[in-house]
C-alpha cells in the first residue's frame, strides 16, 4: 500500500469485515475527545524572520554528527510505493465516434486524483517505463512504436527507474537517485577535519516528454529535494517534495577520548561547533531550489519558494521543509509556484480538491547521559491540508494533530468535508502490549482541523495492517496472530461507532470493492500459529453480518497487490481480476486471472512472461484495452485475449 511507503512484514491476521451490530467503542458526550495540541500554520514576517526561525529550529535539534545523533545513515526513499497508493476500480469510459477503446486506468485511491505509476494508457497508446527507457506501444497493431532513453538519476527498489503521469500528449516522468550522503572522515583529537562533506548532486528530476510523434523532451526540472509523491487532476499536477538543511557541519569524533568524561566533553564541543555552523548558514541552506529548463533552448531558471509562501506550525519551529509544486502539463514546465511548510512529511493523500500531507513533529537533540533515561516522546501525526481545487498555487487552509502513527495514505479519507484518520500507538516495539489503534474524525474550524469524534481501543496489543474507508464506513485490520478486521460506522462523524468484527485465519493486505455489498481481499492464508501459507484471495459479503463467500488459494506464493495496489486490476464490466503473483521459492512470476461472479471466485488461468535473467518474467502491472489483456514486466509486454487467454503478441523490451 505512494513512490515510497512502508514494507509489508508479516504473519497472519484477519481478512475482512463489515457491518454487524452490537460492539461500540465510540466517543460521546460522556467521553469527550482528548484535546489536541494547537496546530495551525503561521507565516513568517519576511526573509530575515524566516532565516532566524530556521536557524534556531535547526540548532535545537543538532547533535555531534549534525542533524543525526547517531552514525551516518543512507539517505533512502520513504519506502515502497505500495503503502502510499490506493485502490480504485478501473473505469471503462463511454464510447463514441472516434473515441478510444474501453480501457482500464491506474488503480488509484481516489477517482479525482490520478497517481504516478510505471504504466499509463489512454486507450490509443500504452506508455511504460522499463530499465530507464520510455516504451510507447500501439495496442491496435500490437507493436512498440517508439523508445526513448530517460536521462537523469536512477534509484534502487521497484520504482528505481521512475514513475510517470500522462495528460494528452504529455508524459511527466519522475526519477530519483537513492544515494549515500557523503560524510567527511572524523578528525583526530585536536585537529580539524581535512575532508569537508560534499553536498549531494541533484537527486530528483522531472522530465516532460511530448509523445504526439516521436517522443522528445520538452522540459526538465532538477532539484536536491527528495520526491515524495504527486497527484494529477486534468492537466494540473501537484508534486510534493521534502528537503533537509544543506549545511557542512564540522566533523568530529566523539569517541576519541580516553574515558567517559572525555567523550562527553568532546560530544559537547562537537554540538557547539555544529550549532555555530547552523547560525552562520545562509537562507539557501534551507530553501530548496528548482532548476527548470523549458526545453526551448534558452537558459534555465532557478526558482525557490518565496519567503511569504513559507509557513511553520504555530506549536513548534521545524528545520526540514515540505514543498508543494504546481505544473500544468499542457503549458509545459515553468515556475513551479512552490509553497512550503517548515515541517516533516511522510504521507500524501489527495482527492482532486484537497491535498493532505502528514508528518511527525521533530524532536530536540538530547545529550548523553540523559538520552537513555529520557521519556519517549508521545507519538503524534501532524496533518496539513491544502486547497488544490484550482489550477494555480495551492492554498494552505488548516492543520491538525492526532495521537499515533499512520500506516499509509489509505489511513486517510475525506468525506463530507471531514477528514478520517486511522492510527496506531506504540507499534514499533514488538514487546509493547500497550499499543492500540483508533479512528479519528477531524473537522475544519478556521485554520485548524479539530477532533470531533473518535473510536479507540481497537486491536489492543496489536497494530494496523490495512485500512479502507468506503463512504461512511471504515474497515480496519489489526494483527498479532489471528486478529479482527473491525467495521466502523462513521455516518454520524460526532458519534462514530464500532459495529462489528470478523476473525478468520490469515489476513487481507488489500481490500477492493466489487459491487453489491461485496469486498475482495488479497493477502495471505495462515495457520493458527500465524505462519503464512501462501496467497489467499477472499470474497466477502458485507451487506449485513460479514461472511466469507468464497476463497482462492495459491500455496507458497505472494502477490504484489499485498504491498502495491497499482498491481491490482479489477474490470467491473465482467468481474475479471488480475493479480501478479510470485513463487516464494524460485522468484518466478505469473499473472493470476480470476473472475468474480456472484458469490464465487474462480480461476480462469494465468499469464507468464519469458524468463529473463530470473527477474524479467515477474509481471508488475496489467491493463485492459478493448478485448485484450496486457501484462507488463521489465522484459516486455504480452497481449492476451480476454475471452480465451490465448497469446496475441509478445513485445520484448530491448
Amino acid at each position: 500500500m505512494s513512490m515510497r511507503g512502508r514494507s509489508f512484514v508479516s504473519v497472519a491476521t484477519v481478512a475482512v469485515l463489515a457491518g454487524s451490530t452490537g460492539c461500540s467503542g465510540s466517543s460521546g458526550p460522556d467521553d469527550p475527545p482528548l484535546p489536541a495540541p494547537p496546530m495551525r500554520l503561521v507565516a513568517y514576517d519576511g526573509c530575515d524572520a524566516l532565516l532566524d526561525g530556521l536557524r534556531k529550529a535547526t540548532a535545537g535539534k543538532v547533535g555531534p554528527y549534525g542533524l543525526s545523533d547517531g552514525s551516518p545513515m543512507f539517505a533512502v526513499p520513504e519506502g515502497d510505493t505500495a503503502t502510499r497508493k490506493g485502490p480504485q476500480a478501473a473505469q471503462a469510459p463511454g464510447g463514441g465516434q472516434g473515441a478510444p477503446p474501453q480501457h482500464s486506468t491506474t488503480n488509484s485511491h481516489e477517482a479525482g486524483a490520478d497517481e504516478p505509476d510505471l504504466v499509463k494508457t489512454d486507450g490509443r497508446r500504452i506508455v511504460t517505463l522499463a530499465d530507464g527507457e520510455l516504451q510507447v506501444i500501439d495496442p491496435a497493431t500490437r507493436k512498440i512504436t517508439h523508445t526513448l532513453d530517460i536521462p537523469g538519476p536512477r534509484g534502487f527498489g521497484p520504482d528505481g527507474g521512475g514513475q510517470m503521469l500522462l495528460s494528452g500528449d504529455r508524459v511527466l516522468v519522475m526519477t530519483q537517485r537513492t544515494m549515500m550522503i557523503p560524510y567527511g572522515r572524523p578528525s583526530m583529537p585536536g585537529m580539524e577535519s581535512s575532508a569537508k562533506p560534499a553536498r549531494p548532486a541533484s537527486s530528483t528530476r522531472l522530465t516532460l516528454i511530448d509523445i504526439s510523434g516521436a517522443p522528445k523532451v520538452v522540459g526538465t526540472m532538477t532539484t536536491e529535494a527528495d520526491y515524495m509523491d504527486a497527484r494529477q487532476s486534468g492537466s494540473t499536477v501537484r508534486v510534493v517534495m521534502r528537503s533537509r538543511p544543506r549545511i557542512d557541519f564540522p566533523t568530529r569524533d566523539p569517541w576519541s577520548g580516553d574515558g567517559r568524561t572525555d567523550r562527553r566533553k568532546d560530544e559537547d564541543e562537537a554540538v557547539k561547533a555544529n550549532r555555530a555552523a547552523v547560525m552562520k548558514a545562509p537562507l539557501d541552506a534551507w530553501l530548496p531550489s528548482f532548476q527548470v529548463d523549458a526545453g526551448n533552448g534558452g537558459a534555465g531558471k532557478k526558482y525557490q519558494p518565496p519567503c511569504d509562501q513559507v509557513s511553520r506550525p504555530a506549536s513548534y519551529a521545524g528545520s526540514s521543509m515540505l514543498s508543494v509544486l504546481t505544473f500544468d502539463l499542457a503549458q509545459g514546465l515553468g515556475d513551479p509556484q512552490a509553497i512550503a511548510v517548515t515541517a516533516e512529511g511522510s504521507t500524501v493523500y489527495g482527492n482532486g480538491k484537497s491535498l493532505y500531507v502528514t508528518g511527525t513533529p521533530p524532536q530536540p537533540f538530547v545529550p548523553m547521559p540523559r538520552r537513555s533515561s529520557a521519556k519517549p516522546p508521545e507519538q503524534r501525526t501532524d496533518v496539513y491540508k491544502f486547497d488544490v481545487g484550482g489550477k494555480g498555487r495551492p492554498r494552505y487552509v488548516a492543520s491538525g494533530s492526532v495521537k499515533g502513527d499512520l500506516l499509509n495514505q489509505y489511513s486517510m479519507s475525506e468525506h463530507g468535508g471531514n477528514l478520517r484518520l486511522a492510527t496506531t500507538t506504540s507499534r514499533f516495539d514488538p514487546g509493547d502490549r500497550s499499543s492500540q489503534s483508533a479512528v479519528y474524525v477531524l473537522a475544519r474550524r478556521g485554520d485548524r482541523l479539530d477532533e470531533i469524534g473518535r473510536v479507540d481501543g481497537l486491536g489492543k496489543g496489536e497494530r494496523i495492517y490495512s485500512v479502507r474507508f468506503i463512504g461512511p464506513a471504515a474497515y480496519v485490520v489489526t494483527f498479532r496472530q489471528v486478529d479482527p478486521l473491525y467495521v466502523l460506522d462513521l455516518a454520524d462523524p460526532r458519534r462514530p461507532r464500532r459495529t462489528g468484527e470478523l476473525k478468520i485465519p490469515g489476513y487481507s493486505a488489500y481490500l477492493h470493492p466489487v459491487g453489491d455489498g461485496r469486498l475482495l481481499g488479497v493477502g495471505q492464508d495462515a495457520d493458527t500459529s500465524g505462519r503464512r501459507l501462501g496467497l489467499q484471495v477472499s470474497l466477502f459479503d458485507v451487506k449485513s453480518a460479514p461472511r466469507r463467500l468464497d476463497v482462492y488459494r495459491l500455496p507458497g506464493a505472494n502477490a504484489a497487490a499485498e504491498f502495491e495496489p497499482h498491481a491490482f486490476l479489477y474490470w467491473p464490466a465482467t468481474g475479471l481480476t488480475v493479480i501478479p503473483a510470485t513463487d516464494q521459492r524460485d522468484g518466478g512470476g505469473e499473472a493470476i486471472v480470476l473472475k468474480v461472479e456472484g458469490d464465487k471466485v474462480r480461476r480462469l488461468g494465468a499469464v507468464t512472461h519469458p524468463e529473463d535473467d530470473g527477474y524479467g518474467r515477474s509481471i508488475r502491472r496489467s491493463l485492459i484495452v478493448g478485448d485484450t489483456l496486457w501484462t507488463i514486466s521489465d522484459a516486455g509486454a504480452r497481449a492476451t485475449g480476454i475471452a480465451d487467454l490465448k497469446e496475441r503478441a509478445w513485445l520484448a523490451f530491448d
